[in-house]
């Protein structure tokens, strides 16, 4: 089983995380937990100075998944421009929903909540708890966006600012 594993993520390759986004592989290396040797991916999170090791063999049932598609990347965007759904359920509900959406590691539900949670200008101020989750949702997009387009992270901020202000105007 670890086989197929072991071919469809390599050293140098993107991964998605789904409770910490976009991530690095450094390397494939063995280590002895609990007295068994276990084949470990290890994957570097630059922006947030952390290192995660992941058994090769639990990879894909964590969900962790390699970047999206450029094609699945332009439907996130095309997301951004619909209109807003927020749900008139309690917010501590929808924070939990949005939550869970952003640590789905699923791009088009993340691309829902920066949808959902953004505010032009002219709209009322966010919460700090909206504001908090808008913003994590928002790096997983830019961080994933950056990657697939080959882009620093400065060019995909700007790209999905475009679109989010296109939707505004």
């Amino acid at each position: 089983m670890s086989k197929t594993k072991k071919s469809e993520f390599r050293p140098d390759d993107f991964v998605v995380y789904p409770a910490h986004g976009v991530g690095r592989i450094v390397s494939i290396e063995e280590q002895e937990v609990a007295g068994l040797r276990l084949e470990m991916f290890v994957i570097s999170f630059d922006k947030d100075k952390m290192t995660l090791r992941v058994p090769t063999a639990r990879a894909s049932e964590i969900g962790m998944r390699s970047l999206s598609s450029p094609d699945l990347v332009e439907r996130a965007l095309d997301t951004l421009k619909g209109k807003a759904r927020v749900k008139r359920a309690m917010w501590s509900r929808r924070a939990q929903e949005y939550e869970q959406k952003i640590n789905s590691g699923d791009l088009m539900s993340i691309a829902e909540v920066v949808r959902d949670l953004h505010r032009s200008d002219d709209q009322r101020e966010q919460s700090y708890s909206e504001r908090q989750l808008y913003e994590a949702a928002l790096d997983r997009l830019t961080r994933e966006v950056a990657a697939v387009g080959g882009l620093d992270e400065g060019a995909a901020q700007q790209r999905v600012d475009q679109v989010l202000l296109s939707r505004a105007a």
